[in-house]
């Protein structure tokens, strides 16, 4: 499976993974795999003040091949990604593949105050009826309608590494599967690191167990880190911990429009034209209207 990114209307990021390749993939699409530069170990999320300790299960696209691959899978142009981790023993397009995506936000410091308050249950509820008034707005925009099933993993704050996490269970319209789409916050001196992953909601024991690995070999660099925050002279997020859980930032900003938006069908992915390596290139990913 391989991710292409999708935004809901209310500012929810979502990840979404189609089927691809079930064998070799083809000559064309083997030569952009052999142009992506992967990293193992210790590797520095430039941008994103933080560091991975990435085990021997996992491995690293820097920001260019990260953004090249998304763009391969269908998506625009994004130079907010910093990164890519992958499972280590497979390809990008490889069936049970799967991927994290990485960003940063510098909005300020997120206070964790609220964290023992938040009322998940009903804050779930308020998600799924903005999930569904946003249908309509994907509708004109030519996207597939989602409903947000619910918690696949309720939302968890670490308040001792001062790590969220939580999953969420995604049906879109006319897809056998439903989606699972399993998010990492980790917070920081000056804003928070994104970790977003995907994989069919079928995957969840597997997708659940690494990302608990991912969340543990993932660090601000020190000076950074949330103990590092000084309140004296730090800028102050103007939210807390639920919107990063509900998803409610970029919507209350009017960002939609600067949100990756491009939605392709599941298990509906043709190869449609060739990469030129370095230079503008076609996407080799279309969307098949069925």
């Amino acid at each position: 499976m391989i991710a292409s990114i999708r935004t809901l209307a209310f500012g929810l990021l979502v990840l979404f993974a189609p089927t691809v390749f079930a064998d070799d993939p083809p000559p064309d699409v083997k030569k952009f795999l052999d142009t992506l530069h992967y990293r193992t170990g210790t590797v520095d999320v430039k941008g994103g003040h933080s560091t991975l300790k990435l085990t021997e299960d996992f491995r690293y696209l820097e920001a260019h091949d990260a953004q090249r691959v998304l763009q391969a899978w269908g998506n625009p142009p994004d130079k907010t990604v910093l990164g890519m981790i992958l499972p280590a023993t497979l390809s990008p397009v490889d069936r049970n593949s799967w991927a994290v995506v990485i960003t940063y936000s510098d909005d300020g410091h997120v206070s964790d105050e609220e964290a023992a308050k938040m009322d998940y249950a009903k804050m779930l509820k308020d998600m799924q009826e903005s999930t569904r008034d946003s249908n309509d707005e994907r509708k004109k925009q030519g996207y597939e309608t989602v409903d947000l099933v619910g918690w696949a993993t309720p939302p968890h704050y670490d308040a001792a590494t001062n790590k969220l996490y939580w999953a969420k269970e995604l049906a879109f319209s006319g897809e056998p599967e439903h989606t699972l789409n399993y998010d990492i916050r980790v917070l920081g001196r000056g804003g928070y690191l994104s970790l977003n992953a995907i994989a069919g909601i079928s995957q969840l024991p597997m997708v659940e167990s690494k990302m608990q690995n991912v969340l543990a070999m993932t660090e601000f660099d020190q000076g950074q880190r949330y103990g590092d925050f000084n309140a004296s002279t730090d800028k102050i997020a103007a939210y807390g911990i639920g919107a990063l859980v509900a998803g409610t930032i970029a919507a209350k900003a009017g960002l939609f429009a600067k949100l990756i938006a491009v939605i392709i069908a599941a298990k509906k992915i043709i190869i449609a034209g060739l990469i030129a390596v370095g230079a503008a290139f076609k996407k080799f990913f279309s969307r098949k209207k069925g």
